[in-house]
């Protein structure tokens, strides 16, 4: 068996859950958190570093969604779901380009709603992107018979791409509400609602105009690195002898003396006026 698994590849560099399942490659099996999201709440917020695996959730909440049963044999899926219903799913991945101008964002935002458009159908020749996402979900429920899924990769992209241009970046936070404003009305024909990013915004609005929103950054389950970490062992241990909330006010204290080195840092002192807010939102991800 274990000469059998080192001759399987390891999926470097692939986000794709179709691709590294069909090409039998090795997949640590996280379905069954899959399975708790889509039956635990409706709106979700993820918040991870890049390369945290952001991206594969996403592509395996769309295989999921998408009701591609053949793609979750023998993983803890094919046990856990018995109806495999097919929803529409829309997906819109913010980290395609790099955002220099308000140019590239209102590009991207056409390009992928015209691909929903030739699916599901242009109803409108309207272009503000908010009516055309809202038409979107209304004819995709409509098609499929049933509720919508819309899935976020890296919603904050756009902004932090522009972080140090106010002007740019004022312009895509307004663009980027915009866009979502339309979610919390057409609630009732939303099956789910999953969003990642670097960080939470709170600036941008959208997460008021969602409702029930559940963030999962700090779950335990859904930190993709918790059996890697050094210590995990020794945390281990000292939770089963009871020593789990010292352990925790010593996490608590290294956190707030990291936090203080932050804010020492000669060119902080430099960062403008329209960021103070991403500055508390990052310590406060979660």
């Amino acid at each position: 068996m274990y000469i059998v698994d080192m001759a399987r590849k390891f999926p470097i560099g692939i986000q794709t859950f179709s691709k590294i399942r069909e090409m039998n490659a090795i997949y640590v099996d996280k379905t069954e958190l899959v399975y708790k999201l889509a039956h635990d709440a409706q709106v979700y917020f993820l918040a991870r570093p890049r390369r945290f695996g952001k991206s594969l959730l996403i592509s395996t909440l769309d295989d999921y969604f998408s009701g591609r049963k053949e793609l979750f044999t023998g993983l803890a899926m094919e046990k856990l779901e018995t109806e495999w219903k097919k929803h529409p799913v829309l997906r819109f991945d913010f980290s395609r380009s790099k955002y220099t101008s308000l140019n590239v964002l209102q590009t991207q935002l056409n390009s992928m709603l015209s691909e929903y458009e030739s699916i599901y159908g242009k109803k409108t020749d309207d272009t503000l992107p908010s009516v055309r996402l809202q038409n979107v979900i209304l004819a995709a429920e409509q098609k499929f018979g049933e509720k919508v899924v819309f899935l976020v990769d890296e919603y904050d992209a756009p902004l932090l791409d522009t972080l140090v241009d106010k002007e740019t970046f004022e312009a895509m936070r307004q663009t980027l509400r915009d866009f979502y404003s339309p979610l919390k009305s057409l609630d009732p024909h939303l099956r789910f609602i999953f969003i990642t990013g670097i960080t939470k915004f709170s600036q941008l609005s959208i997460f008021s105009e969602l409702n029930n929103l559940k963030i999962i950054s700090m779950l335990d389950e859904c930190d993709p690195l918790r059996h890697l970490r050094r210590g995990t062992a020794h945390a281990d241990e000292a939770r089963n002898r009871g020593d789990g909330a010292g352990n925790k006010q010593k996490l608590r204290a290294g956190v707030r003396g990291a936090q203080e080195k932050i804010r020492r840092l000669p060119f902080l002192e430099k960062i403008p006026r329209h960021l103070q807010s991403v500055q508390r939102d990052a310590g406060a991800t979660g």
